[in-house]
């Protein structure tokens, strides 16, 4: 007969549910207001006015371009403007890449000659300049540069007049917002799977490689990709049991006798009882971003921000299955190995939910390893400091080098996000079930409130603008999060022979779906859809103050590949005064952005490609 202790648990969970569910709509309410309000704001940007259109379907009698400008010019005679098709200019894009190393080194020497006339500055051309014939560095690259630059003109040549190198895709511009709008998000032909229209991301948020990729192609490789993300995260759960085990000394005593005497030394065992485990799981979580990046990239997204969502999202299931759920049930295998061999599988569970409230000292180490030391090095940022040295010592020729080795880079929500979820996660799992995990858990976030909102404001730079496009996934997490604790919540009672609770638990994953579509139908709409209304009233507001503006001249260099842009040469120096003339999208207390440049890494843009405009 379960007591009044059970019935504590019960209503706990009925008070954290709610609680939850009150902030996250009363979020959900303010951060969708924000988005349509910014949309709506007064400056104007090119991907409001701009939808991007992939499979476009072949033509014999009509090339790419051609055909985009006829459907569009029949389909939406009243709001077509322009636009512009997207190149296969990958290979354009190495080359020059190739050519902006070769004029750093040719900066670099011709810096060195400046400071000493009396010696000309010579190198030798075999591999990495240990053998081979000693030359002349200046004149050596100077006749490099020259050779790339026809290469650049030839490819470029070519690219322009081969029909195969324009892709079935094009950015299309209208002449109002509500045009875009209305194109974005209709069927454009009989056809569903034909002339398929979204709304543009920004020119900075554009991931230009992947729109080479044929779409016919992307789900296959989105296929692959999930079946190698599959393998990845299940098959990392044989390290993350070896590590859990790490935590069981009498384990290790049986299975390795003869090092019973170190062990037991009292520094070494508490080492491996409270720390080890944290810092191996750490390590080889290190890699992973990088690998999920690289699957997200092969899918074939168009999009930074929408790149850094998708593989945020890999990157959360891959904490909840090996570093929560693993550490669960994994390391109750570990303790109880003979019980599951011999146990029948109606028993699993029960020895499951008997290890939730164990596995708390280990969350809580966790936490303080983890997520404590983690937000302290963020404020270091030991890390960024050690490659930066290690590039100025090695790397470092010119000040452009310079400039590069000391660029901050962006936030990567691809990885904090998801880490700040996992903690989400063990504090709802845990508020109800052993909330002595709950002081850490507000520690690390009141930690992390303030050094991240300094890192924001202060130090990391603004490499796009999606508007809050990542909020809907968040909202997602939390409620898994909550529905993850009901579950287990009622697993662990079932435990304590308290099944009659179950009617009463029940309940709350079933208002907690609920609460989710009712979310997902009253608040989401804003993250994928414009309104009308909104467009219709800012176009004509915008049309009465700017009557006589140039709209297509805006437009129709604001989609331009980089490597299309400015020439050969996209560090020339007036590049480089177009990134200081860049409006500031975050509030910051830096004066000079000389060593913290906005440019998109990921695209292949040096620059920001949103142009800017002045406000009448």
């Amino acid at each position: 007969m379960w007591g009044v202790r059970f019935s504590t648990h019960l209503v706990m969970a009925y008070v954290f549910t709610f609680w939850t569910c009150y902030v996250l709509k009363r979020e959900y309410e303010i951060v969708a207001s924000m988005r349509v309000n910014f949309l709506a704001s007064e400056r104007r940007r090119p991907d409001q006015f701009t939808v991007l259109v992939r499979n476009v379907p072949p033509d014999p009698d009509e090339s790419v371009t051609q055909l985009v400008e006829h459907f569009f010019l029949v389909n939406h005679p009243d709001h077509y403007l322009t636009h512009q098709v997207v190149y296969n200019a990958n290979k354009l894009s190495e080359i020059v890449n190739e050519k902006k190393k070769m004029q750093n080194w040719l900066d670099f020497y011709k810096l060195k000659y400046s400071r000493n006339k009396s010696r000309k500055p010579t190198l030798q051309t075999g591999f990495l300049g240990l053998w081979g014939k000693r030359v002349d560095a200046i004149n050596f690259y100077t006749s490099k540069l020259e050779k790339i630059s026809k290469e650049i003109s030839l490819e470029r040549e070519k690219i322009m007049n081969d029909p195969k190198a324009i892709m079935p895709a094009a950015f299309v511009s209208f002449r109002t917002r509500w045009g875009a709008a209305v194109c974005a998000q209709t069927q454009q032909s009989r056809n569903p799977t034909v002339w398929l229209t979204e709304v543009a991301p920004e020119p900075r948020d554009v991931y230009w490689d992947n729109l080479a990729i044929p779409y016919v192609s992307l789900a296959i490789r989105r296929l692959v990709v999930a079946v190698a993300f599959f393998f990845i995260t299940f098959f990392f759960m044989i390290p993350i049991a070896f590590v859990q085990s790490l935590a069981n000394i009498e384990g290790i005593e049986k299975a390795v006798p003869f090092l019973k005497p170190i062990i037991e030394v009292k520094f070494i065992k508490s080492f491996i009882q409270g720390f080890l485990p944290g810092i191996a799981l750490k390590i080889f979580l290190i890699f992973l971003p990088t690998i999920l990046m690289l699957m997200s990239k092969i899918e074939g997204i168009t999009s930074v921000s929408a790149l850094e969502r998708r593989s945020a999202t890999k990157y959360y299931i891959f904490l909840f299955i090996n570093v929560f759920l693993g550490s669960i049930i994994t390391g109750t295998a570990f303790q109880q190995l003979d019980n599951f061999i011999h146990q029948s599988a109606n028993d699993i569970p029960i020895t499951i939910g008997v290890s939730i409230p164990m596995k708390a000292t280990f969350f809580i180490t966790y936490i303080m390893v983890d997520g404590w030391a983690g937000v302290a090095g963020e404020i270091l940022r030991l890390k960024p400091l050690i490659i930066y040295h290690l590039k100025n010592f090695f790397l470092v020729k010119t000040e452009k080098d310079r400039s590069e080795a000391m660029d901050p880079g962006t936030i990567g929500f691809n990885t904090g996000e998801p880490q700040i979820q996992l903690y989400f996660l063990l504090g709802l799992v845990y508020a109800v079930v052993a909330p002595i995990l709950l002081p850490f858990i507000m520690v690390f976030f009141g930690l992390a409130y303030v050094v991240y909102r300094h890192q924001i404001i202060n130090v990391y730079n603004q490499e796009y603008e999606s508007a809050g496009a990542f909020w809907p996934d968040v909202h997602r997490r939390i409620i898994t999060a909550l529905v993850v604790s009901q579950l287990l919540l009622m697993g662990l009672l079932s435990t304590k022979e308290a099944a009659q609770s179950t009617p009463l638990l029940i309940t709350l994953p079933v208002l907690t779906i609920w609460f989710h579509r009712f979310c997902k139908g009253r608040y989401e709409p804003a993250f994928v859809r414009h309104p009308l209304q909104e467009a219709m009233m800012k176009d004509t507001l915008e049309h009465a103050r700017e009557p006589n503006f140039n709209l297509k001249g805006f437009l129709q260099s604001a989609y331009i590949h980089p490597v299309f842009r400015g020439g050969d040469d996209s560090d020339s120096d007036e590049a480089v005064e177009e990134v200081e003339q860049e409006p500031e999208l975050v509030a910051t207390k830096r004066q000079s952005r000389r060593y913290t440049p906005l440019g998109s890494k990921r695209s292949g843009s040096s620059s920001p490609t949103l142009p800017t405009t002045q406000e009448h």
